[in-house]
């Protein structure tokens, strides 16, 4: 403590007259950090014994804002105390405004444009400010190879699967350890790697984003990053903002090197399992070992976020073990009392057109209900109609005028209000409901916001509506 009180004089030529923990912003790694104030001044102050730690945090620091990276100013250090001066960026994180700002899947547009200029900066630390940096000071090892990989692997299955009692073969595993080591390494590999790219070391100041933690760092692929972003457990970002961001990403990243896109995704979901796998074996770590149970409230986002892979990504190599692994745990009673007190149940309620896909079932359950209205009398065949849709005056009242829309809409109801009933009673947390027409965009839009517009009477419920070919065509296709 005095020595960062000796630090701050020394720099502001005033005292601190104050000094404040920040316990938000010590997570697992062991520092203590503090604010400390003195005048019109105030800085962040760490003390951290790992001297290699230090002093890759410092030199990175520096080299980033060299770069015109919106990274910390370092003030002052006294490497011999393991203490260092920091920047104040203040205390909003991503994760922190995120929170704030969302209700369930609908997420605000600010918070959207703040990881929108989040994922923007990131391929200027992984190739603009990794080409020149100094990778010697990497701590513990220079760059993202086998033996960084190997430690992540069996921290998962030393840490996670054995403590939660989660059986395996763990030849087997090593196998497909071997295998999925072997095809991460195949990834260009000669970029900055961040390690702990996630919303809890983003700061936002003044709307911008400056970014802490990179100590970690060292030389990897292009895809871990972008991966830990998009998957970060608790932050529990909708699979298709997933998607935009990610989309986004690949442009801007297409601004600093020869993008092939098919290339960079034949590597990004296994980056995204082995990002996965890392942090559980660190919730494992801190919750199982070290009995820190606040830790282990972020397992349930993480089997949330495998669910998802399950359902909708196949691997380019056969992983049976790890598989057979991965689906023990989402069976596991010991994980399962892990998740938070049931909240209620969302329905999710989507219109679509034939023409196209049905809507992906993102959270894994199957689907649910697909409604076919191709058989009720269709609007769009009247010129008066055309430009409109399912959510104008007009066109429900020429389908309000339809007994065989009323009826239709009642039997779907129905349906719907008996597996809402019978979801609440086992615990489920998710139904989807999806309406489909010829064209998406009159009969199934008006049945999913008569849809809505019943659920929404229910206590308990938390309806979210898409409608995907208005979304397409610029019509404001999404509403909670």
């Amino acid at each position: 403590m005095e020595v960062l009180k000796r630090l701050f004089e020394q720099h502001f030529c005033v005292p601190a007259g104050q000094s404040q923990p920040l316990q938000g912003q010590l997570g697992g790694s062991g520092r203590v950090i503090l604010r400390l104030t003195g005048g019109a001044h105030s800085a962040i102050g760490v003390l951290y014994s790992v001297r290699e730690e230090n002093i890759a945090f410092l030199e990175f620091s520096r080299h980033f804002r060299r770069h015109g990276l919106p990274v910390p100013e370092i003030y002052a250090e006294d490497l011999s105390q393991g203490a260092y001066l920091e920047e104040d960026l203040g205390d909003t994180t991503l994760f922190d405004f995120l929170s704030a700002n969302r209700s369930g899947e609908s997420i605000a547009q600010p918070v959207v444009e703040a990881y929108r200029n989040v994922v923007a900066v990131l391929p200027r630390f992984q190739v603009e400010a990794g080409r020149d940096l100094n990778y010697k000071v990497c701590y513990p090892r220079a760059s993202f190879d086998r033996q960084s990989i190997a430690w992540d692997l069996n921290y998962f299955k030393y840490y996670f699967l054995r403590l939660a009692g989660i059986s395996f073969n763990e030849q087997a595993l090593e196998l497909d350890f071997s295998r999925l080591t072997k095809l991460l390494l195949a990834a260009p590999h000669d970029y900055f790697l961040y390690r702990d790219f996630q919303s809890r070391n983003v700061m936002l100041r003044a709307g911008r984003p400056w970014f802490v933690d990179y100590q970690g760092g060292r030389k990897g692929a292009l895809q871990y990053d972008i991966a830990s972003l998009l998957f970060d457990g608790k932050a529990d970002l909708p699979p298709i903002l997933r998607q935009q961001l990610l989309d986004h990403y690949l442009d801007c990243l297409a601004g600093h090197i020869d993008l092939n896109g098919d290339a960079f995704m034949e590597y990004y979901y296994p980056y995204v399992y082995v990002r996965i796998l890392q942090a559980l074996g660190a919730y494992g770590f801190r919750g199982f070992y070290e009995r820190k149970p606040h830790f282990l409230q972020s397992v349930p986002y993480a089997l949330k976020n495998l669910r998802w892979l399950a359902a909708n990504v196949k691997l380019p190599i056969a992983l049976p073990a790890l598989l057979d692994a991965l689906d023990n745990m989402q069976a596991s009673q010991k994980l399962l009392s892990l998740a938070p007190e049931h909240t209620g149940l969302t329905v999710r309620i989507f219109s679509f057109s034939f023409h196209r896909q049905l809507p992906a079932d993102d959270e894994g359950h199957g689907g649910g209900f697909v409604f076919d209205a191709r058989s009720l009398p269709n609007p769009g065949r009247e010129e008066r109609f055309r430009k409109m849709t399912g959510r104008d005056p007009a066109v429900i009242e020429f389908l309000e005028r339809e007994d065989s829309v009323r009826k239709f809409l009642s039997h779907a109801q129905s349906l719907v209000d008996e597996s809402v009933a019978s979801y609440r009673r086992r615990g489920f947390t998710d139904l989807m409901v999806s309406f489909g027409c010829t064209g998406g965009q009159h009969r199934s839009v008006y049945l999913a916001e008569q849809l809505a517009r019943h659920l929404r009477a229910t206590n308990g419920v938390e309806v979210v509506v898409r409608h995907m070919e208005l979304e397409k065509l610029g019509k404001s296709g999404e509403s909670v």
